[in-house]
């Protein structure tokens, strides 16, 4: 055993033959907190009264708290900001995704003979970038051109390398000055539009193959969904979805008879090559219209083979984790006076950050958002969202989590037992701080791993 660890191990087992109730306590809150890398400071009161009587049954304070404060998770979900709150958030998504395919947490285990399919909508070209690309195995060179020809930049448009997977010019452009870079935060900023308009269409293509109106196809069959955006490394967006065709009354109905995942295919395709997005001619710019990508995937989920519930469910969840940053950009807004050639982001993505600060210039691109939106590269709102009628909801499955707790807590004795319906919950917090003190991470290092936990109180704002 390494000398630290020895160490760290007798630390442990000093403070534990100390049997300080506060120290415990301490350690109890380090190890709830999951290994929040910040987690948020709560300092307030929790009061339980009986409804008929008023009498109190139970008052929980953190002025008995280490430091008066109460430590709970920050719940982020975003990996690169907190990898243990994120992995939580993985996890609730990807039950909620499979629940969606195979059934559970309130969804009938019928919903897996529904016509289901996981569609990939890519973002057209905007420029040859540096990529790597596999055929049977084998790794092939990135572009490579016979006849070598130069851009107008002098740069040769051709690329004979075989790039590692980890190579850091993957998504770089062959020429920065030829690469479209107005054209993909332009694309990264209408895509949730294309996508409503992408839905919006499918339902139609749909009726229209049934020979349908779109009333008539509302009382047959509804169209559910859960998506997903992903970055690539070029620094634009694409969508990954699953998208399921339930009966009118949602997942516990079954869909009519021609609804099937060849009808539902043929409906994607019609759909993704149908919808645009028109950007005005603005002072020095022409006008744009933005479309899908040629490239259009859909396959059928099913329960054995490659493309299983599992796969499917455990994919969309990874990148419910992340956001722009895996493209070489930052996690947080930057303002637009900073100077950029002192963030630490690569080129490429450093002069789409410089493109959505133009843009954000003109006003007539004023509700894209483009300045509030620049460390997402244009792109704004949520890159997972679900149709209503998917699956479940993060705050069910979140609320399932907390009567865990709760009854855990009433086993151990920190809450007393009590019928919920009878009892009046009076919570008062206030927010003071986040973060790890010194104190903190010292007992998270020494013994946050190894004390048992029992979990804090919490309560409703009433």
């Amino acid at each position: 055993m390494p000398a630290s660890h020895r160490n760290a191990h007798a630390i442990r087992e000093a403070i534990t033959r100390l049997n300080d109730p506060r120290l415990a306590r301490w350690a109890a809150q380090i190890r709830h907190t999951g290994g929040c890398r910040q987690p948020i400071h709560l300092r307030g009161t929790v009061e339980h009264y009986d409804r008929a009587t008023g009498r109190l049954l139970h008052r929980y304070s953190t002025n008995q708290e280490p430091d008066g404060v109460l430590r709970v998770p920050c719940k982020t979900r975003r990996a690169s900001r907190c990898p243990a709150c994120a992995e939580t958030y993985r996890a609730d998504t990807y039950h909620l995704i499979r629940a969606g395919l195979t059934g559970g947490k309130g969804v009938p285990e019928s919903v897996s003979s529904h016509p289901c399919l996981f569609v990939t909508l890519t973002a057209p070209s905007f420029g040859p970038v540096h990529t790597r690309r596999e055929r049977d195995g084998r790794i092939l060179p990135c572009h490579p051109r016979r006849n070598r020809e130069t851009c107008p930049h002098g740069r040769v448009i051709s690329c004979t390398v075989r790039h590692r997977a980890d190579d850091d010019v993957l998504g770089e452009p062959l020429c920065p000055g030829c690469y479209d870079y107005t054209g993909t935060v332009l694309f990264n900023a209408v895509a949730p539009v294309l996508w409503k308009r992408f839905a919006d269409a499918l339902r139609r293509h749909l009726a229209a193959l049934a020979g349908l109106t779109l009333l008539q196809l509302r009382e047959q069959l509804i169209v559910s969904f859960a998506k997903v955006g992903e970055f690539q490394r070029r620094g634009v967006v694409h969508f990954h979805a699953i998208i399921r065709l339930d009966g009118p009354a949602g997942p516990a109905t079954t869909p009519p008879a021609w609804a099937t995942c060849d009808v539902l295919t043929r409906a994607v395709q019609r759909a993704a090559q149908a919808v645009t997005v028109t950007i005005p001619q603005l002072a020095g710019e022409l006008a744009r219209v933005l479309r899908w990508g040629t490239q259009v995937d859909a396959r059928p989920i099913t329960l054995t083979g490659e493309l299983t519930d599992q796969a499917v469910a455990g994919y969309i969840a990874k990148y419910a984790t992340k956001a722009a940053e895996c493209a070489g950009t930052l996690d947080q807004r930057i303002s637009p006076t900073q100077d950029l050639s002192c963030l630490p982001v690569r080129d490429h993505a450093r002069r789409l950050i410089a493109e959505c600060l133009r843009l954000g210039a003109y006003e007539e691109l004023a509700e894209l958002r483009l300045v509030q939106w620049a460390h997402m590269l244009g792109f704004r709102g949520h890159l997972s969202t679900r149709s209503r009628h998917y699956s479940t909801t993060l705050t069910q499955i979140r609320a399932e989590r907390q009567d865990h707790v709760r009854a855990e807590e009433i086993t151990t004795g920190r809450l007393p037992l009590f019928d919920e319906d009878d009892v009046l919950v009076i919570a008062r917090w206030e927010y003071a701080g986040r973060g790890l003190s010194s104190g903190d991470a010292l007992v998270a290092a020494l013994v946050g791993s190894s004390l048992p936990v029992p979990a804090p109180l919490g309560g409703e704002a009433r």
